[in-house]
């Protein structure tokens, strides 16, 4: 729960026009708690198609100009103009009654911005309301109560502003607006969160979520979160990604956390699902297992999130997530390792780093034309990909006895992939074929036999394909 710029009460519903480009129009008697306030022109462009989607997604409640350009840029396609709704849980009780729409009607190619108080669930079936919603091309979610927001779950409003998104529009917002825009949604419904209330028991009363309310294109399994840095908010993304996979409120096994800082920074997404950062940092938190330990009335136990720390216009690929550039930390009894926010990251491409890299050399569909890696053990890092659903890559290697093979690869979202392990007649040794594309998989054997052995590494789709590069950090010794 974070709150707006100029906070909203439930007070003065009167709606009075401050210029004359200003339209002000209270909403219909059947729902008099709505209220609406439109700026710039009084009629909506008309328009067959439009070049999104786009999103911004800020740390804080202010609209941040250099993104919100950029979103509307790409949504019109760098011609006309377009309307902008701003959807708020409460009104100012100071200032400008439309903060946002002040700053959104100053930038170029905006022909409208209205904004709508919602101060019940039930608004979000209000008529006008839902009709200025789907004539718009881009909603954006102020700060306040994202709680409100989420009670708009079933309403008209709901799929109205799925349907901006659908056509080509767009969405965002900053603080509670933010929260409101991952698929899972850290709600505050009954109380804001902590991190070390959070680490200390990632079911505390506090930690709470929504799902199903949206689901934008290539933004699947994330959770958002706000005010990153400045309210220290790493501890408690960490447990809300934890318990997104305990729950079961993600796909694959993952959980992926958005947090963005205050202070101007930005993440616009294009349609293609690259992010962009503007402003200064955001972070982006994978965990891809099962927590150690995540029960109520316990201290969270996690091993190994993978953290991107993305500055000032560093981008960061939603659509095809990166296998490589995070540094990890850990979460032990509750108690978070040390410099969460910053760490050198690993260039190995999800691997541990220190050893050689060899990419696949295709043909190395079977064990007589497998990639031989003997001579670069005992650490190498085997990079390739799964074109076609039949690609099966093998590589070869030798274990001396009472050698381990430790083996953990970075399997890329556009596959599922299974990894075997096998003897030099091909016998499977060990397998992991963990469900899902992107779930990662991981093998462990040790030569108990005399003297050395020869063992291959068959990596091979399950089901999809692609040239995204998986990553397979091999260590022998």
């Amino acid at each position: 729960m974070t709150s707006r710029t100029l906070s909203r009460p439930l007070a003065s519903l009167l709606v009075i026009a401050a210029a004359a480009t200003t339209l002000a129009v209270t909403s219909d008697p059947a729902h008099a708690s709505a209220d609406r306030i439109r700026l710039g022109s009084a009629s909506d462009v008309s328009r067959s198609s439009w070049s999104g989607p786009a999103f911004t997604m800020n740390g804080d409640g202010s609209v941040v100009g250099g993104s919100m350009t950029r979103a509307i840029d790409a949504i019109r396609g760098d011609s006309g103009s377009l309307d902008v709704v701003v959807l708020a849980g409460s009104a100012p009780t100071a200032g400008s009654r439309t903060p946002e729409c002040d700053t959104i009607t100053a930038l170029s190619g905006v022909n409208s911005c209205t904004t709508w108080t919602l101060t019940t669930a039930s608004d979000g079936n209000n008529t006008q309301l839902n009709t200025d919603v789907r004539d718009a091309e881009f909603v954006y979610f102020a700060g306040g109560d994202q709680c409100r927001y989420a009670a708009w779950k079933g309403t008209a409003l709901q799929a109205s502003v799925q349907s901006v998104v659908a056509k080509g529009g767009g969405a965002g917002g900053g603080s509670a607006g933010l929260h409101i825009n991952s698929s899972v949604v850290y709600d505050a419904c009954t109380a804001s969160a902590t991190s070390d209330a959070a680490l200390a028991n990632p079911y505390d009363r506090s930690v709470t979520f929504t799902t199903g309310m949206f689901n934008w294109p290539n933004y699947g399994d994330t959770i958002n979160d706000s005010h990153f840095v400045a309210r220290d908010r790493m501890g408690r993304t960490m447990a809300f990604v934890a318990r997104a996979i305990k729950d079961g409120l993600t796909t694959q096994g993952k959980a992926w956390g958005v947090g963005i800082n205050e202070g101007g920074s930005s993440l616009y997404i294009d349609r293609n699902g690259l992010a962009t950062l503007y402003g200064s940092d955001a972070y982006v938190v994978l965990g891809d297992h099962q927590p150690e330990q995540a029960v109520a009335g316990k201290p969270l136990t996690f091993s190994n999130y993978k953290i991107w720390h993305l500055t000032g216009g560093r981008t960061f690929d939603f659509a095809s997530r990166p296998t490589c550039g995070y540094y990890r930390r850990s979460v032990n009894n509750g108690v978070p390792d040390a410099n969460l926010y910053n760490g050198a990251p690993e260039t190995g491409c999800g691997t541990s780093g220190g050893g050689t890299t060899v990419s696949e050399s295709e043909p190395n569909d079977s064990r007589s034309t497998a990639d031989d890696i003997a001579s670069s053990t005992p650490s190498v890092t085997l990079t390739g990909a799964l074109s076609t659903t039949s690609d099966r890559d093998y590589f070869r290697f030798s274990l001396t006895s009472g050698a381990t093979a430790t083996i953990s690869c970075a399997i890329p979202d556009a596959y599922d992939a299974d990894a075997y392990l096998l003897d030099s007649s091909g016998s499977t040794l060990t397998r992991s074929v963990n469900d899902g594309r992107g779930s990662d998989e991981s093998l462990t054997y040790t030569r108990t036999a005399s003297g050395s052995g020869t063992y291959y590494l068959d990596l091979e789709s399950y089901a999809g394909s692609g040239f995204a590069t998986y990553a397979c950090d091999v260590n022998t010794a």
